[in-house]
């Protein structure tokens, strides 16, 4: 079983949607196969040009993914299914018990969802230790984050080594938990920025530079535990802990929580308007893009020739 992980070859992608898209550029770039299939025509249609664009940003040399036209012959030679359908449990219960029945036996389904917890959406599969959980971090083809979690050590052992041996960082969660944990810490962040919103301290621009111009920019080298780490000193953590602790706990003390109702609703949306300066979102995802590509060449340099940041 080791051996055969380790020689996957052939990915099926299923939802043809943004994070399929992503990730099918991502494998084609590492020279695997890829067939892909999703139930709109439309999705179908558009998908190989929207994979070639991913591609090039990446700087790599364009490859065509094949589309499949049923869910049977998309998955019919996989090695690893990797499903992005729709955050629906329901809809991914059906979906994951029919991937495997239609796979090969020896297949592995990763589902990339986002939140879900593989107890909800693996309930009707007849082997629940080949479906794994695999949340990518958006956009896949340019971030290297794949959150792992699944009953079966072993399985999720192999796909460690098989996602590392494709240039990407996997983590791996020790019991399933909604939001798993990236996405746990981005909704934190996120509630946070909103209270400060509702709150009038500051504007959508203002709190998005707070975060870029400051912690942002440490969160991109090292995370919250060894920032703090640094931010002790000579003396480490436990100096922080004991000395700058307490000054934590009272900032969590006045922590809040937004009310999402229609109006505030509305001014979240006019204050990203305003901050975005009529930019258009395409121009937003090419500039994010190129950062991404900049950011992670400039940290593979730096880790190359140094060692681990």
């Amino acid at each position: 079983m080791k051996e055969e992980i380790y020689r996957i070859q052939h990915i099926a992608i299923i939802g043809c949607g943004t994070i399929g898209v992503s990730w099918a550029a991502y494998f084609l770039a590492q020279g695997l196969t890829v067939t892909a299939w999703d139930p709109s025509a439309s999705a179908r249609e558009t998908f190989a040009v929207l994979v070639a664009t991913d591609m090039a940003t990446l700087g790599a040399a364009p490859r065509q993914p094949w589309i499949a036209d049923s869910l049977m012959r998309a998955v019919a030679e996989a090695d690893l299914v990797v499903e992005n359908a729709p955050e629906s449990v329901e809809l991914k219960r059906g979906l994951l018990r029919d991937l495997q029945v239609a796979a090969p036996d020896q297949a592995v389904i990763a589902s990339s969802t986002s939140s879900l917890m593989h107890s909800d959406i693996a309930l009707e599969v007849a082997d629940p230790g080949r479906v794994v959980i695999a949340h990518p971090f958006n956009p896949p083809h340019l971030v290297p984050l794949v959150e792992l979690y699944g009953p079966d050590p072993q399985i999720v052992e192999w796909l460690v080594a098989f996602y590392r041996e494709i240039g990407k960082q996997p983590v791996v969660m020790r019991k399933e938990m909604v939001g798993h944990i990236a996405n746990r810490l981005s909704s934190a962040l996120w509630r946070e920025a909103l209270y400060l919103l509702q709150e009038n301290v500051a504007s959508v621009e203002d709190i998005d530079r707070a975060v870029t111009a400051g912690p942002g920019l440490r969160w991109a080298i090292q995370g919250p535990f060894l920032t703090y780490h640094l931010g002790g000193g000579r003396g480490g953590i436990r100096h922080y802990l004991e000395h700058l602790g307490p000054s934590q706990e009272y900032r969590w003390a006045s922590l809040g929580e937004p009310v999402m109702d229609e109006d505030f609703t509305q001014r979240v949306v006019e204050g990203v308007e305003s901050a975005t300066h009529g930019q258009a979102l395409d121009q937003l995802f090419e500039q994010r893009d190129a950062m991404l590509v900049a950011l992670q060449r400039m940290l593979r340099t730096e880790k190359n020739g140094k060692g681990e940041l």
